[in-house]
């Protein structure tokens, strides 16, 4: 099995991390909040595709895994996270900005990103263990 390089999406996650501190020390800086929202958008991705990348190098067969809602359940099916359910919400919540803006739902989206956090770390921390 080749090793999956982790990089980017340590650095992602401390880059989120560090927008939501920021951020929420200055809740009133929507310029804040925005980078902060762009930073849950590039993390997502790049933890949808590392989970992705994982599935397959345990082979788990392409069919199985054709959508990021089949690589959120057969994420969750081999442990590599605990609850679709709540990554299928983080991946809808990052779909959200992309189709129009609006500072409520922008809000929202600041929420959600806030709940994604520790479950990227986690996936993160649990990737580096068994990969």
């Amino acid at each position: 099995m080749k090793k999956l390089n982790f990089d980017a999406l340590q650095s992602a996650i401390m880059q989120l991390e560090k927008g939501l501190q920021e951020s929420s020390q200055h809740a009133e800086n929507e310029l804040m909040r925005d980078g902060a929202i762009q930073r849950f958008e590039y993390t997502m991705d790049l933890a949808w595709k590392m989970m992705q990348r994982y599935l397959k190098s345990i082979q788990i067969e392409e069919s199985v895994i054709r959508s990021k809602n089949d690589i959120f359940r057969e994420a969750a099916r081999v442990k590599i996270i605990d609850n679709a359910e709540s990554w299928i919400s983080h991946y809808a919540a990052r779909n959200e900005t992309s189709h129009d803006y609006n500072t409520e739902k922008a809000d929202l989206v600041y929420q959600q990103a806030k709940r994604f956090l520790p479950d990227v770390q986690q996936l993160l921390e649990t990737l580096t263990r068994v990969a």
